[in-house]
């Protein structure tokens, strides 16, 4: 089993800037994908960032030049720099690991901007 734990998340002011970690334990082996994933109520989550099955990273359109992702395998921690934070941003932000086809995700951390 693989268990994910956010946390960073919390409020910030327009431009301002938060970094997100995601603690994952268990079997974490022969990963196909982990990256993060964001929702607010009533809407779908929808892709953040994520680290694809050969390392490489893509982002979505929303966050590129200002969001970036990266990894400490030693930590088996993963994070989410956020810069320039916009209101927009403000949303539920969930860690997702993706194994032999089978997602795992942690419970979420919100982060809210203000304008």
């Amino acid at each position: 089993q693989v268990q994910l734990v956010e946390s960073g998340g919390g409020l910030v002011q327009a431009g301002g800037s938060l970094r997100l970690s995601c603690a994952a334990s268990g079997s974490i082996f022969r990963i196909n994908t982990m990256g993060w994933y964001r929702q607010a109520p009533g809407n779908q989550r929808e892709l953040v960032a994520v680290f694809t099955s050969d390392g490489s990273t893509n982002y979505a359109d929303s966050v590129k030049g200002r969001f970036t992702i990266s990894r400490d395998n030693a930590k088996n921690t993963m994070y989410l720099q956020m810069n320039s934070l916009k209101p927009e941003d403000t949303d539920v932000y969930y860690c997702n690991l993706v194994k032999y086809g089978v997602d795992y995700w942690g419970k979420g951390t919100l982060v809210t901007v203000s304008s």
